[in-house]
């Protein structure tokens, strides 16, 4: 059995691209403990069409890798992702004419935790309440309705969120800087997160990755005993064999 085992450690897989006229990506990168994993799932076809492991999620790794993909002639219609600020900038080098969907499920859960399970002002329940809805938009008459109304609440609350608090020593800061951060994630968010709703192939989330991290990571935990190298093969062997067996 260690014999096995050493084999496929030794030689791990090689990400063969396939061939797809009608490619639509979820893009989304994690964390282990000494690795940063960045998958490139082709929701379609369900197969990994690229993985690689880095030291760090950042434009350059996303820039080397959507080249790669580029050049396979792989041809891609949407890229779904949370909105890695690296890579919307890769993207928009690489790729500048492809559809860019902004995962509705990490802008919610974001702006929930911004929002705090209980806010104490009027400005934030409202606010949350519209948030928790973000999820349920399936047309083009609800999508208009959200935004709508956020747009109405952005307008009621404008002078409320410019209020500042000053210290003794005379230092001022926003009051609502929280409410502050969930404005500006969902204004810049807004162009981009709906366009699952022109095209139903397009992935409205990165959850389809997301999950899948977790079982990596509770496999990895599993083989705590690995060397680094061993760590990083047994990644690309589980990718292969998790999607592309």
């Amino acid at each position: 059995m260690q014999r096995l085992f050493k084999n496929y450690l030794d030689n791990p897989p090689i990400p063969k691209i396939k061939s797809n006229n009608d490619c639509h990506l979820i893009i989304d990168g994690t964390y282990t403990s000494d690795f940063c994993i960045l998958n490139y799932l082709d929701s379609g076809l369900k197969y990994l069409q690229f993985y690689s492991i880095v030291k760090r999620e950042n434009y350059n790794n996303y820039v080397a890798d959507l080249e790669l993909l580029k050049q396979s002639g792989l041809d891609i219609v949407s890229i779904t992702s949370d909105g890695q600020k690296g890579l919307i900038k890769a993207i928009n080098r690489v790729f500048p004419n492809v559809i860019h969907q902004r995962c509705i499920i990490h802008v919610q859960r974001m702006s929930l935790i911004y929002l705090t399970r209980f806010p104490k002002t009027e400005a934030g329940i409202t606010l949350r309440y519209w948030v928790k809805k973000l999820h349920e938009i399936d047309s083009y008459k609800k999508r208009d309705f959200w935004i709508m109304q956020f747009e109405g609440w952005s307008r009621k609350y404008d002078s409320f969120l410019k209020e500042k608090s000053e210290s003794l020593s005379g230092r001022k800061w926003y009051t609502h800087k929280l409410l502050r951060r969930t404005r500006s994630l969902i204004k810049n968010a807004l162009p981009n997160i709906f366009h699952y709703l022109d095209n139903p192939e397009t992935p409205k989330s990165s959850n389809g990755l997301e999950c899948r991290f977790s079982y990596l990571k509770n496999n990895l935990n599993i083989h705590r005993g690995l060397s680094r190298k061993n760590r990083r093969n047994f990644i690309l062997w589980y990718n292969y064999f998790k999607y592309n067996k």
